[in-house]
């Protein structure tokens, strides 16, 4: 069953952000995974959620979206995001 991925990133380092931005594509990729949404403005419709920058990747499966985030491959960038960026990430099925 397809899975999303939905990441709300705050970006403390913009300029250190951007090499992660370059190396995240390729292990996403390599996963079966796709962006659906990254970065583009986004507003709250209802709540009180303030998301900074939100992300939405879509992968076959709630095990490959797993499999793509504790990969050797992804896990140069990983290191990055964490380095220059607080996340919030969580994965659901779809229907």
């Amino acid at each position: 069953m397809t899975a999303y991925v939905i990441v709300d990133i705050e970006v403390s380092d913009p300029e250190g952000y951007k090499e992660y931005v370059k190396l995240a594509p390729e292990a996403v990729k390599l996963y079966g995974g796709k962006y659906i949404a990254r970065g583009g403005q986004n507003e709250t419709l209802e709540g009180e959620w303030q998301a900074k920058r939100l992300v939405i990747l879509e992968f076959p499966s709630v095990e490959q979206a797993k499999n793509w985030l504790n990969s050797s491959e992804y896990a140069p960038a990983r290191a990055l995001r964490h380095k220059y960026a607080k996340t919030n990430m969580v994965v659901v099925e779809g229907v």
